[in-house]
């Protein structure tokens, strides 16, 4: 089996309010965020404080999973932020009285990362309940009918597949966030273009293909097949003991189905383009084809994290 090098990028697409749009790129050595505003593009480049580099047992594979996760999330609450710096002062809201009761407080700069942190939380609590318990809890009405294992968490695991699959489709009906799926699109575009070795323009980003291997959605999936794997080792028979379980065991879930998108990023075979195959069909759900603008902010934010020394950006 040949190893492909990748030079790929981690990536959020970001989109603040009214005329505020956005893409944050994430290299092995800097983050950048491009906004487009009235007057045209806003960068912001950061040098990288990876926690690895600090303790290292977080980038030991599996472990490192999680920890990837979480830092991505904080990473598109931080972009976010720096968008909604730039939205016109008439359009711009209140803050709200959690924001003032925090910076009065704790002062600017560690409000700011309170409210990060609760940002975090809350979008990781949403997506464990709705994504992890939920489907345990429905999946216990069925226990006085399933009484094998085996056919418990494969019903269980049918359940967060339809969630997932029903969650994305609904969310395609918001206006909003189209425009999120064509930056979305822009994103892959780019990075596929600079995988290819090809001059980094609109041009070229153009005609590359929207879906991507290496993408939140492939991952989303792959947590949902992996969970039905890692599950099945350790069961009970009551639905609320499964809910903690399965909250204990989450972290190893994370962790493996990582480590199976890099590999699906990493090489070109039979068994990682069955393994990206049904993430790159949702994807179909979660890209649109962005149009020329879009594709010049991507673009730019790719440029600006890209490392000086070649072989850097290999995973």
């Amino acid at each position: 089996m040949s190893e492909k090098k990748e030079k790929a990028c981690f990536r959020t697409s970001i989109g603040g309010q009214a005329l505020i749009e956005g893409v944050m790129m994430r290299g092995p050595k800097k983050q950048a965020i491009v906004v487009r505003t009235a007057d045209g593009l806003v960068t912001k480049v950061e040098d990288l404080k990876l926690l690895k580099d600090k303790y290292p047992i977080v980038g030991v594979p599996i472990i490192r999973g999680a920890v990837n996760f979480i830092s991505s999330m904080a990473c598109g609450v931080k972009a976010l932020m720096f968008s909604a710096e730039y939205v016109p002062e008439d359009q711009q809201e209140e803050p709200s009285k959690f924001d003032q009761w925090i910076e009065k407080h704790f002062g600017s700069e560690k409000a700011e990362k309170l409210i990060i942190a609760f940002a975090v939380i809350l979008g990781v609590g949403i997506s464990v309940s709705l994504f992890i318990l939920l489907p345990t809890l429905l999946a216990g009405f069925f226990d006085h009918l399933i009484k094998s294992n085996i056919m418990r968490n494969l019903t269980e695991g049918v359940i967060r597949i339809a969630i997932f699959i029903v969650y994305l489709w609904l969310a395609t009906k918001l206006k909003d966030i189209q425009r999120v799926w064509q930056y979305h699109g822009a994103e892959h575009k780019s990075i596929f273009t600079y995988e290819k070795g090809l001059e980094l323009t609109v041009e070229n980003a153009r005609g590359q293909s929207r879906l991507h291997p290496r993408c939140g959605t492939s991952f989303m999936f792959i947590v949902m097949i992996v969970s039905i794997l890692v599950f099945s080792v350790v069961t009970w028979s009551n639905a609320w003991v499964r809910m903690g379980l399965r909250l204990l065991l989450l972290p190893i879930v994370v962790g493996i189905s990582y480590e199976l998108l890099k590999l699906a990023g990493r090489y070109d075979n039979i068994f990682t383009r069955i393994l990206s195959a049904p993430g790159k069909a949702l994807q179909r759900l979660t890209t649109r084809d962005p149009d020329d603008s879009m594709l010049e902010v991507a673009l730019e934010s790719l440029k600006l994290v890209i490392p000086e020394k070649a072989g850097e950006d290999a995973w």
